[in-house]
């Protein structure tokens, strides 16, 4: 009977020297894996999943949920996700038509929803559990502007944009900061994800003087548009949107096509080449066998700063509830690998976009100008 006695206590003192099962934390991860925005989700997830595999305070269980490229796939996936108990918080997904859906459900049940989303009509709707952890439209489309004007001295840009939600909310603040640079689009050409031929869009860019194609995509159309405008338009520089730095795009075109190509993003760890960015590119090398780029890094700082927020709870003895963490991300600042994070008051986190070149000698981009965009634009 001692023995058995002690064989129990034995197993009590193992178990209380290993409470990270006890402190397990499910993590909704809400991501279009199928679709026209497959590339931007798959990237997202694997930011998300990196991140929580390598904490150590925080053990995080991710249930990661396809949205697929619907709102209604967005709001079936919240659904699944809000069965039992709540999380503290859920990764949103980047399709702005998808978080338009989804923010007034979090409200509704008062869970955080963190997102990479860049679409800026997002932090307008006074959603207080609303946190955006990419750069928004109001901060890379002025930095996008910024470079074509000032930088490439193109006074005649001709803008081709998805006739999604992200591409209308990048349009407008791309017309507005170009007309405020005193060089408004020469044209502007609205294309769904679906169109497979962007020439006609391009020879009436040809048509109408452009100096600079300004494109504003996802992944599919902005390979597209790239190709397409090598053949037609071969000496004319072209400024893309964030799926243009992508990794998994870049490698859809040959390194000659991405001669005189630019994008605008938020960083770019494939150039990486020490420090802790370096670190996070050879971690995901491994666990994913290819490159990761800035959705990526962003939606693993996002889980970062989460994990920290929740640590912070445990250790001043709070219990760990959405609201808490909330007011957490309201509050705090993260020093993550893409940048400082802190809330603008309209969930805003990040507030600094980089433009990244290709020299048409291989797929890796270099930094050609960084800006820190304050949150009034």
């Amino acid at each position: 009977m001692g023995r058995r006695r002690s064989a129990v206590a034995a197993l009590l003192a193992l178990l209380a020297a290993a409470p990270a099962a006890a402190q397990d934390v499910r993590l909704p991860v809400l991501v279009p894996l199928t679709g026209f925005v497959a590339l931007e989700g798959t990237s997202q997830r694997n930011g998300a999943l990196l991140a929580a595999s390598r904490l150590h305070d925080v053990a995080f269980k991710p249930d990661v949920l396809d949205t697929q490229s619907t709102p209604e796939a967005a709001v079936t996936a919240w659904e699944r996700a809000m069965g039992g108990p709540l999380p503290p918080a859920v990764i949103g997904p980047i399709l702005g038509t998808q978080m338009l859906a989804l923010l007034p459900l979090a409200q509704e049940r008062g869970v955080p929803l963190l997102t990479i989303s860049g679409t800026a009509r997002l932090s307008e709707l006074g959603n207080p559990w609303f946190f955006r952890f990419f750069p928004s439209d109001a901060t890379v489309k002025v930095a996008h502007a910024r470079y074509v004007v000032e930088k490439l001295g193109a006074r005649r840009p001709a803008v081709i944009y998805q006739s999604t939600a992200y591409g209308q909310s990048g349009r407008a603040q791309l017309a507005k900061t170009l007309a405020e640079l005193k060089a408004p689009p020469v044209l502007e050409e609205s294309v769904a994800p679906t169109v497979n031929d962007l020439s006609p869009a391009l020879l009436r860019a040809k048509e109408a003087g452009a100096d600079v194609i300004v494109l504003h995509l996802h992944a599919p159309s902005t390979v597209l548009a790239v190709r397409q405008a090598r053949q037609l338009l071969p000496d004319i520089p072209i400024v893309a949107g964030s799926a243009m730095h992508q990794p998994a795009t870049a490698a859809l075109l040959e390194p000659g096509e991405l001669k005189g190509v630019c994008a605008e993003t938020a960083a770019s760890p494939n150039s990486a080449t020490d420090g802790p960015m370096h670190d996070f590119l050879v971690a995901y090398r491994a666990a994913y066998g290819g490159d990761p780029d800035a959705f990526a890094a962003a939606q693993y700082d996002a889980v970062g700063m989460l994990a920290e927020v929740v640590a912070s709870l445990r250790k001043a003895g709070q219990t760990v509830t959405p609201k808490a963490v909330r007011e957490g991300l309201a509050t705090g600042t993260y020093h993550g690998l893409v940048t400082t994070y802190r809330s603008d008051g309209k969930g805003n986190m990040a507030h600094e976009a980089v433009i990244v070149c290709y020299d048409g000698q291989n797929r890796t981009p270099k930094a050609a100008a960084r800006y820190t965009i304050s949150p009034a634009g």
